[in-house]
Parts: structure tokens; sequence; C-alpha cells
């Protein structure tokens, strides 16, 4: 799978992006919000073994590289969950980090924006969801601005840095994507 926008290139994650994946997500500003914070490279390579090989295996994450045409810099990564449902595998989770010095530059709105196309058109997905920290309103601003609805605000729902912290899920329909691209 590899996907081309305007700036950027999106493709499977490799052992080749350890140094640059551990470099801005081990910087504690942009792994705030991460349950995957890095400690060593080691960290990072049995994080890049343990994606997926193959797209689409219910139950899998399947881990993405951004990376910057014009530089070839790996800027970010998205990781696409397939869950595991007791009738179809017709939804994903999203997750998504980006090199805080790449931020506020379009570079993550455009990258999902090519993903989603991607999930609801070629693999034929029903249901994206998003995950976020109450927090975290860049991601939020993100997902609502993608057209994403906000569905729950869960209270301490998750145990995260030894505390339990709340958990806000965000969706969208294939259906409603098609009708915001038309």
């Amino acid at each position: 799978m590899k996907l081309n926008t305007a700036r950027l290139q999106i493709r499977p994650i490799g052992l080749e992006d350890k140094d640059a994946l551990f470099s801005y997500r081990s910087d504690p500003e942009t792994n705030q919000y991460l349950s995957q914070q890095p400690g060593s490279l080691d960290d990072i390579e049995a994080f890049i073994k343990k994606s997926a090989r193959t797209i689409d295996l219910p139950g899998s994450w399947f881990q993405l590289a951004i990376i910057e045409k014009e530089s070839n810099q790996l800027i970010g990564d998205v990781g696409i969950h397939f869950l595991v449902s007791a009738t179809e595998n017709k939804q994903i989770e999203l997750g998504y980090t980006l090199n805080k010095e790449f931020q506020r530059r379009g570079y993550a709105t455009e990258a999902l924006t090519s993903i989603i196309d991607y999930v609801f058109y070629s693999l034929k997905k029903h249901r994206i969801t998003a995950s976020i920290d109450p927090g975290n309103t860049a991601s939020i601003n993100l997902v609502e601005r993608l057209g994403f609805r906000k569905e729950a605000h869960c209270i301490e729902s998750l145990f995260f840095r030894g505390k339990w912290v709340d958990d806000v899920i965000y969706a969208i329909l294939a259906r409603e994507w098609k009708e915001r691209k038309s």
C-alpha cells in the first residue's frame, strides 16, 4: 500500500524509519498523549516489528509512515487498527502522530484525507473511529475538520501513566465521508 498526495508519500513503516520515528516519538511534547512511549531505539524496533505486514487483518495494527516529498523526511505516522467484530471486518480505528516541527501546516489533514479515502473506497470499510484525550484539542480540531462527530465522552475509561483518564470517541461513516466529498 502506497499513497501519494501533493506533498506527501504514505507507505508502510519499516525498520529504516526507526531513527526518525524515535526522534519525534521520544519527545515529551509530541508523546504526551501516546500510549506507546519509546525509551530506546529497541522499543521503536519492537513497535515496528509488531505492526502487521499485511493490511486489513482483523485485530491488527497496520502502521504507516508519512514522508514529506520535498525533504524525503519521515514527519509522522498513522496506525490503522482493524477492529475484531462478531460479524464483519468493517470498522477501523485511526491513531496518528506528527513530529511537532511539522504541525500546523496541514500535513495531518492531507495524510488522513488520503488514508480515509483509501479505507472507505478501496477497503470498503463502513466506519472509522478515533479515541482522543479530551485535552488534545489539536487532534479534536483535526477530526472535526475532517467531518468526524463526537459520539462519546467516557469518564476515567483508560489507565494511562498511572492514573485513570477520560477518553472521547469520534467517528465517521463511509456514507458521511462520501457525502462530504461530493
